[in-house]
């Protein structure tokens, strides 16, 4: 069924108030989060040590991606990243699919940095474990509060986040690798999960959750209506991020495996959402472990407030086209904010949130997000040769690795994907149904 016209709703255009430092240190924002801080831990109890080098394959996939998504931006410079690539270089299902998709995945992973933040700071402090959720609400709360402000202002509070978190993780590793190399090397190198030997199946699903741990550079393509010069800078600041985001990823695991081992980092996962505290706890220099909690809280404030952000402008690519109500893409005065839809993810990030699970998020976020980053793949593949910058074999290696590593999250997780899609496909069937019918009237 074709698309009339009418189909796009022609809303004003965000004004572009980034540049190339300001788009790195969102992707880095949206990266250096729950992935470090909580979800190693979670792939620690999959794949043992070799969580390293499922972040190695992890990384590599991401790096295909990332080229996809780079080129795609450049040449399509819209906020709403796969969803408006799927539309506009395949068809209106697969755009869809992508949109529906980015949605519930983000939305989940947002969810678990609230609960990672959360058990960072009632672990530090000593609280109650009846304060975990509450908490995380409040931090949703807070981060929605300051993205109805707008990119500008966000991007201030990202650059105060990102610094305060790379600082942290760099003192933790030049403190923490000396004695994860000298005393922890037969941790490193012991492939066994609770007397278990580690196989493909284990590194697989590890691959599949820590992949998750990249896609925050994802948050750059769909700012790329508010970035300066999109065609220059999105490349470039897509692919920066992503190799800084692996340098720190393999770094902090060497460091946490060679030091507490891999089943104690997943026991710590399972018992507070805190695994890198418990690592912070058996350093010598005092103050690192406070100083790492600090890193914590700032870090998983960076994700969520960029998620939040990617989130809104999806919602408003969605509504323009009427696959979403229209009255998310409205804006504010200022032309700067798409304040409905912000204030729908923050919604939505609050109801995930009140779960209370980090396992069970983060492993939906996995399986729906190697779908949606599957069609950008597949976008960039009917990419024409004028618009393409990298070759061909880039796209069909991520788009294969994404397909694959989909289906080796846990089966409950992936069937549970299924059947939302399946609702989201429904809904788009109606929804474009009635578009449709308005238009013959």
């Amino acid at each position: 069924m074709p698309l009339l016209p009418s189909d796009v709703n022609h809303t004003g255009r965000l004004r572009r108030q980034l540049g190339l430092g300001g788009a790195i240190l969102m992707g880095l924002g949206a990266i250096l989060g729950t992935g470090v801080f909580v979800s190693l831990g979670i792939a620690a109890g999959i794949a043992g040590s070799a969580v390293i080098p499922a972040i190695v394959i992890a990384a590599l996939l991401a790096l295909c991606n990332a080229l996809s998504a780079a080129q795609l931006a450049a040449a399509h410079s819209v906020s709403g990243g796969t969803y408006e690539y799927g539309y506009q270089y395949l068809n209106h299902w697969l755009g869809f699919v992508a949109g529906w998709m980015f949605l519930c995945a983000k939305s989940a992973s947002a969810a678990t940095a609230a609960l990672g933040l959360a058990g960072y700071f009632v672990y530090r402090l000593g609280l109650a474990a009846s304060w975990h959720i509450p908490l995380a609400l409040l931090t949703v709360l807070a981060m929605t509060t300051i993205v109805l402000t707008g990119a500008r202002r966000s991007n201030r509070a990202n650059t105060l986040i990102v610094g305060t978190t790379l600082l942290t993780l760099a003192v933790f590793i030049i403190v923490g690798m000396p004695q994860a190399v000298g005393n922890g090397s037969a941790k490193l190198i012991d492939l066994t999960v609770n007397g278990q030997a580690v196989g493909p199946a284990e590194l697989f699903q590890a691959s599949a959750l820590m992949f998750v741990a990249f896609t925050g550079y994802g948050r750059i393509a769909t700012l790329s209506e508010e970035v300066h010069a999109p065609a220059r800078t999105i490349p470039r600041a897509i692919l920066t991020t992503l190799a800084i985001a692996a340098a720190v990823y393999i770094a902090v695991a060497v460091v946490a495996v060679g030091i507490l081992g891999a089943g104690p980092l997943a026991a710590a996962t399972h018992s507070d959402a805190a695994p890198l505290q418990r690592v912070a706890a058996t350093l010598s220099i005092p103050g690192v472990a406070w100083l790492l909690a600090i890193g914590a809280m700032t870090a998983m404030l960076g994700v969520l407030l960029n998620l939040i952000l990617g989130l809104s402008r999806v919602l408003l690519a969605m509504g323009r086209r009427r696959d979403m109500p229209s009255v998310v893409a409205r804006l504010d005065s200022t032309g700067i904010t798409p304040y409905i839809a912000v204030l729908v993810v923050g919604l939505i990030v609050l109801s995930l949130t009140a779960i209370g699970s980090v396992q069970t998020t983060w492993a939906f976020s996995a399986f729906t997000v190697l779908v949606y980053y599957a069609i950008t793949n597949l976008a960039a593949l009917s990419l024409p040769a004028e618009s393409r910058r990298y070759p061909r074999v880039f796209a069909w290696a991520g788009l294969l690795g994404c397909l694959g590593l989909a289906f080796w999250v846990d089966v409950r997780v992936w069937l549970a994907g299924l059947l939302l899609l399946g609702v989201g496909l429904l809904w788009h069937l109606v929804a474009l149904r009635a578009r449709h019918a308005g238009a013959r009237r």
